[in-house]
């Protein structure tokens, strides 16, 4: 099993810990521009290691490019989705 960084931290200086981590958002493609003015940057599986390693950062700013929009779907879920009391996966489920 390979193990990855990212962009994490843990906390451990309170009563329990706190684990935190960034999404770094960027360009919208076509599909996401009618939704919000930002989406997440997604990288694409082959992209990880050039991500994760490059001693150069010119190589990780390249790819942050907007995800396709072919390859995404888009679809009406519940607003229930807007708070984090609601922690199950049928938030997500098309209308």
């Amino acid at each position: 099993m390979r193990e990855h960084s990212g962009l994490w931290e843990r906390w451990d200086k309170g009563e329990a810990p706190v684990g935190s981590f960034t999404i770094i958002t960027g360009e919208t493609n076509s599909l996401t521009s009618e939704i919000h003015n930002r989406m997440p940057v997604i990288l694409d599986p082959e992209d990880y290691d050039p991500w994760l390693t490059a001693a150069d950062t010119t190589v990780p700013q390249t790819l942050l490019q907007p995800f396709p929009a072919q390859l995404m779907t888009a679809f009406p879920v519940s607003t229930r989705v807007n708070s984090v009391k609601n922690d199950t996966p049928d938030v997500i489920e098309p209308l």
